[in-house]
């Protein structure tokens, strides 16, 4: 098998650096190899496609940067296969929304006609009662409308509507078969986003609307968008609507109008019973604008922490499959086992058959952590500092006024704008670089959506003073997880100044362990706001975990699990891989600014990779 080497050409680094997440290096002994899949030997026959995953793995593995593991070719390959499909996919897509839109207008302005023959039909038999008639005309119309109970008169005319307009203009187009999407799941790791990012690379050209999500930013766009169709729909509400304007100026009266409207209305509630139906819809592609194209989504980190993502991630990505999107995810869990808890049981299995009829699973790895054997040479930088004593803080401090003076040396205190209307204030920034203790960051209520904008407006961040995590501060421990995840998703250089090794972080302290069964406390984020009990417009979210659940979630496992991502993660970021991707992906701001040097290795400071 072929090793990691350093001194390689700029060329080679810059492959690795968009690439080089999950990079497996060297290690002493290979795995046990399991049986792969025909199709590996298949694509192989075929040849790979030529600036496809497959041609990029194979050639990294070639150039010396990473080290032949028979299950990421196989997933390689897998992706590489799924991506010849897609350029037909593409084709017979496009061909599909321009007869659906054809289709659709041909439809709309014969149920307008229909509509239009409707009321002056009711204008033309007085349906509605004028003030001026008599009484016995009164006494007649209100009997013949007396016997119908109310809304089903309105829903009869609506589906008798529709029964003609499928005789009218015909059925609805069919979509062309989507080929199967991948879902990726293996431990922490084990090269799963590494190969995901190498495919999203290759769609660019390919497929026209192709979006990558990973789960906390996915999770507050569902937010953002089910904001925006509460705030929509009640504007639609107003009869003063542009929905409904084309109605204004109709030769009819008043009575006539309002009832046209209500058609409209009564059409829009039928249609957009679900609110997710209607986030969905919106979430890739927005489909009223007439957007044709295949739409890919590759989504990192599918997890399910409770019954909101439960509900939403399930009825979300119900529709985007039902409707043709392809979908490659990656999980540290097979899809059987995302729902442990038993949370909303029933929607979630209608998700899983969704998912095993539109996705491939794939196991991609052993049980290796491949960020613990990412090699260091002689030159590493130190970006972890710990323990915090008078040498380490001397250290960490010169780094960062070295690296401050590269960026200009003016510190100030600015605020950057956070998702829904909000601003965080940033103590110490200094163009791209940001100063924090850990009890800014973690210690008050922040979260996803507030790192995500760090994280989008700095490429450097430093951390002061970060503890052992315990019990007592276990709040705290949840949201630096969920911050080291956002800063290594947007390739952020990370420099911490801390009392305890990577390792050890998450290892409790004197005060106790940081998971006491006795005083272990879980919350539920179902209750408390519209925002998570109205997930469905009917409301029927629950807001607590299954019995069966209970003990998952007492027993920690979803957070042990986060744990050893964020410890993988930290270690990944400390090396020469990582820094090259950081270097890659924010040259625009650093391309001008030099390297900081090299601090001379100390007892004290911690290379954080294990030795």
């Amino acid at each position: 098998m072929l090793r990691l080497r350093g001194g390689l050409p700029r060329r080679s680094a810059a492959l690795l650096a968009a690439f080089g997440r999950d990079v497996p290096p060297a290690r002493p002994q290979p795995p046990a190899v399991l049986p792969l899949p025909r199709r590996l030997h298949d694509a192989v026959d075929h040849g790979p496609k030529p600036g496809g995953p497959l041609t990029l793995y194979r050639d990294l593995v070639r150039q010396g940067r990473l080290r032949h593991d028979p299950y990421q070719e196989n997933v390689a390959s897998e992706l590489d296969t799924l991506l010849r499909k897609l350029e037909q996919y593409e084709m017979e897509m496009e061909d599909y929304h321009a007869k659906l839109s054809t289709w659709d207008s041909s439809r709309e302005k014969e149920r307008r006609r229909l509509l239009l023959e409707e009321a002056e039909g009711k204008q033309h038999d007085g349906v509605w009662i004028d003030e001026k008639r008599g009484f016995l005309d009164k006494l007649i119309s209100r009997k013949r409308r007396a016997n119908i109970e109310p809304g089903v008169g309105r829903w009869v005319s609506y589906l008798n509507r529709e029964k003609k307009l499928d005789t009218l203009v015909g059925q609805k187009p069919v979509a062309p078969v989507a080929p199967k999407g991948l879902y990726l799941y293996g431990n922490v790791g084990s090269g799963k986003t590494m190969l995901m990012d190498m495919f999203y690379g290759a769609t660019e050209g390919v497929i026209k609307h192709r979006r990558r999500f990973h789960f906390h930013e996915a999770m507050l766009e569902i937010n953002d968008h089910m904001h925006d169709v509460w705030k929509r729909r009640d504007d639609d509400k107003s009869i003063h609507s542009t929905t409904f304007s084309w109605i204004s100026g109709l030769p009819f009266d008043a009575k006539i109008k309002e009832w046209l409207i209500g058609e409209e209305k009564y059409k829009q509630d039928t249609q957009q019973k679900h609110i997710l139906l209607a986030v969905a819809d919106k979430f890739l592609v927005d489909r009223q604008a007439n957007k044709c194209g295949a739409s890919i989504l590759c989504f990192d980190e599918i997890q399910t922490i409770d019954v909101f993502a439960v509900v939403a991630l399930s009825g979300i990505l119900n529709r985007l499959l039902s409707t043709g999107t392809v979908l490659v995810a990656t999980s540290n869990k097979a899809p059987e086992d995302l729902n442990q808890d038993g949370m909303q049981r029933e929607i979630f299995l209608e998700f899983l058959s969704k998912l095993d009829e539109t996705c491939n699973k794939i196991l991609a790895g052993t049980e290796t952590d491949y960020r613990r054997l990412i090699p260091t040479d002689g030159s590493t930088q130190i970006h972890y500092f710990w323990p915090i004593t008078c040498d380490t803080r001397s250290m960490y401090e010169a780094m960062w006024h070295d690296i401050t003076n590269q960026a200009g040396g003016n510190i100030t205190a600015v605020t950057i704008p956070v998702m829904f209307g909000r601003s965080l204030e940033i103590p110490q920034s200094c163009s791209g670089v940001a100063r924090f203790d850990f009890e800014y960051l973690c210690g008050r209520p922040v979260g996803a959506a507030d790192y995500i904008a760090i994280a989008k407006n700095y490429h450097t961040i430093f951390i002061t003073d970060l503890p052992a995590m315990s019990m007592k501060i276990r709040d705290k421990a949840r949201r630096f997880i969920t911050l080291i995840d956002e800063l290594y998703n947007h390739h952020c250089r990370l420099i911490c100044l801390a009392v305890s090794s990577i390792d050890d972080l998450f290892q409790g302290t004197e005060e106790g362990p940081l998971f006491d069964l006795e005083s272990f406390q879980f919350e539920t984020e179902a209750e408390g706001t519209k925002l998570r009990r109205d997930v469905f417009a009917e409301g029927k979210v629950g807001v607590g975990p299954s019995a069966k659940g209970l003990v998952s979630m007492l027993s920690g496992q979803e957070e042990m699990f986060a744990f050893r991502r964020a410890i993988s993660r930290l270690i990944e970021m400390q090396t020469p891989l990582y820094l090259e991707r950081v270097q890659h992906f924010h040259s625009s701001v650093l391309r001008q600014q030099q390297c900081t040097p090299v601090l001379a290795k100390d007892r004290t400071v911690s290379q954080s990779a294990p030795v």
